[in-house]
């Protein structure tokens, strides 16, 4: 049975048991990756709009698995779409 693909409920990141954060106990922690959350606390403390900002420096490595590679702006506008989506920034 295929594992569905799970991302990180701040930044997006596809998760895969190299990337997962850890919890306070040092136990994995499923919803976040090692970039935003480490030892039960948040990296960065930062808005959604800050985060976004953070995230598109990366575009150049999205778009390696991407069919059309996106422009910075495009890659910030689909952000602006899917964050509110995540555990993190739901309101």
């Amino acid at each position: 049975m295929e594992q569905e693909m799970k991302f990180c409920q701040s930044c997006g990141m596809p998760l895969n048991d190299q990337v997962l954060g850890t919890n306070a106990d040092g136990s994995k922690n499923d919803d976040y990756c090692m970039y935003c959350y480490k030892d039960g606390k948040f990296l960065q403390d930062c808005t959604m709009d800050e985060m976004i900002e953070h995230c598109s420096q990366f575009v150049d490595e999205v778009n390696k698995n991407m069919p059309k590679p996106m422009t910075k702006d495009e890659y910030k506008q689909m952000m602006r779409q899917y964050f509110p989506m995540l555990k993190r920034w739901k309101k």
